[in-house]
């Protein structure tokens, strides 16, 4: 299950030879990355099952994200700038996560120098980046692997496509992204949520 696992393959890019180097391609997702403020998109989500949800994506940095789930999916996914939570309103259970030990603290943490971490991954495409970004001290947090593509009307020239990851115990799920927008006002309110083991909002 995408929310216990946190686990986020994308499509197969053209085989053409990358000219640009991995270096120059890991310091213009760094500064992708530092350009972000805030985002929304729409998502498609493919667990391990191969189970696919759609829902809406928005994200705040540092530290807010939202995976708001289809109408009649009775879960939701947030951070609230502390802890990442998984809350399923079926049977009433919130778990929660430190942000720093989650796959995806690599997209919320705007500080966060991902050299030490990352690697870019080829994939054949003048036109496509990927970076995965795996801890070796802290394998328990899960591997992400980020899919841009260059455009020039994205921050840094680069626009997210979408993330696998991968947890602990190897479960997969892949996110594919469209409708990306950058940097518009996002209000903190976006990011609470109402608590079903009580009444009232987080």
């Amino acid at each position: 299950m995408f929310a216990r696992s946190l686990a986020f393959t994308l499509f197969a890019a053209p085989v053409l030879v990358s000219a640009a180097p991995a270096a120059d391609e890991l310091t213009q997702v760094q500064q992708h990355l530092a350009g972000v403020a805030s985002m929304t998109a729409s998502f498609s989500q493919t667990d391990r099952n191969d189970r696919v949800l759609t829902g809406t994506m928005t994200l705040k940095r540092p530290g807010k994200i939202r995976f708001q789930y289809q109408k009649g999916v009775p879960q939701l996914i947030v951070a609230d700038g502390r802890s990442l939570y998984f809350i399923d309103y079926q049977v009433r259970q919130v778990e929660r996560w430190p942000i720093g030990n989650s796959p995806l603290a690599v997209l919320l943490n705007p500080k966060k120098d991902i050299a030490k971490f990352a690697k870019v991954v080829p994939t054949g495409s003048d036109n496509v980046v990927s970076v995965e970004v795996y801890d070796n001290d802290h394998p328990e947090y899960g591997r992400i692997t980020l899919i841009f593509q260059k455009n020039p009307s994205a921050p840094a020239g680069l626009m997210l496509q979408g993330w696998v990851a991968l947890d602990s115990q190897n479960n997969r799920t892949t996110i594919r992204l469209s409708n990306q927008q950058f940097n518009a006002n996002v209000s903190d309110g976006t990011f609470r949520w109402n608590d079903p083991r009580k009444q009232g909002p987080r």
